[in-house]
């Protein structure tokens, strides 16, 4: 029995050598190592011995499984390191193989002429301030003067939400949430996304942008407002452009005014754009009325202020020269790759 125990020792180490699969090295187990297998057979008819043989026969068999196994462990690593280089070597890229180019994207003009527009004015010393799309009828026109019933607020074309509740029809309330939680000296940007239940035409949507700023500190007068705005259309629009107040009238703002530009595109000669005047009107603005600062807790006989507010797609258009707003809106590339 010893020396059939021996050939089955050599067999199967030698034809695990000569495998060529992992299938192949588990059918192997199985012929020696299975309830069935030659080794278990052995085990069994160890019962035929002699009393006094069995344990060395249990202690060979023993040391010939613990080697059949130990070469079935090294033989199935072995095939699993080389699959495993295989798929290594399948899954090479070759990085020196030429690919096709792919279009590289590029900033909307909207977006370069926002950034452009906030750069402006941080240099200035104004702080960047958001505040909620959908907004409290509180905020949006009873702490800018404009109660309920007042017909001021029929010009706003506005979507309700519900009676207290709307889509904001101008960043202005994020300037009325900042007065009533903060103490002067104030000066603040506020620009977003806004709502007004406009038709899209050439120079209307119902959806736009707008960037609206306040100033409130002690001794604040029309003079800086001129100054400030003097100073974005220098930088945003270049040398010799200068701004036009216009009287106008606001329920947040008195005095209030329209402001006009001279025309980027001619300096001020006439031009089609500009229909021969030399001026755009660009933005309003005006001095912060005093009930607005005394509605949002802000003492008026120590501090004034300033406001104005402007579209980003109106400065978008002028910057660039854009024939129509629509164009901003379509995501046709034939547009937009102008602007890398």
């Amino acid at each position: 029995m010893d020396k059939q125990l021996q050939e089955i020792r050599e067999r199967i180490l030698r034809e695990l050598r000569e495998t060529k699969s992992v299938q192949a090295i588990e059918q192997l187990r199985v012929q020696a190592l299975g309830k069935k297998g030659e080794l278990t057979g052995i085990l069994r008819g160890m019962g035929k011995l002699p009393p006094e043989e069995r344990p060395v026969m249990g202690q060979m068999v023993n040391k010939a499984r613990e080697a059949i196994e130990q070469a079935i462990e090294e033989r199935v690593t072995e095939f699993r390191r080389k699959e495993k280089e295989l798929r290594l070597a399948a899954e090479t890229l070759d990085v020196t193989l030429p690919v096709e180019e792919r279009s590289q994207g590029a900033m909307h003009p909207m977006n370069i002429a926002l950034e452009k527009m906030i750069d402006i004015f941080v240099g200035m010393g104004y702080e960047v301030v958001d505040g909620p799309e959908v907004e409290f009828d509180h905020f949006n026109f009873e702490l800018l003067n404009l109660p309920k019933n007042h017909p001021a607020r029929d010009a706003q074309d506005t979507f309700y939400v519900d009676d207290n509740i709307v889509l904001r029809t101008h960043t202005s309330p994020v300037q009325a949430r900042v007065m009533t939680t903060r103490k002067p000296p104030i000066r603040v940007i506020c620009p977003g996304r806004v709502y007004r239940a406009d038709e899209a035409d050439a120079t209307h949507s119902p959806v736009f942008h707008q960037m609206e700023g306040l100033v409130i500190d002690e001794n604040i007068t029309m003079g800086d407002l001129k100054g400030t705005l003097d100073e974005f259309a220098r930088q945003m629009f270049g040398e010799g452009i200068s701004t036009r107040f216009r009287p106008s009238f606001f329920p947040f703002t008195e005095p209030s005014a329209e402001v006009d530009l001279t025309c980027a595109n001619c300096r001020g000669k006439g031009c089609r754009m500009c229909k021969g005047t030399g001026w755009i009107e660009v933005l309003g603005a005006g001095m912060v009325n005093p009930k607005v600062l005394e509605m949002c807790g802000i003492d008026s006989k120590k501090y004034s202020g300033f406001a104005f507010g402007m579209g980003v797609e109106r400065i978008s258009i002028l910057k660039y020269n854009i024939p129509n707003m629509r164009l901003l809106y379509e995501n046709d590339l034939r547009f937009l790759t102008q602007y890398r």
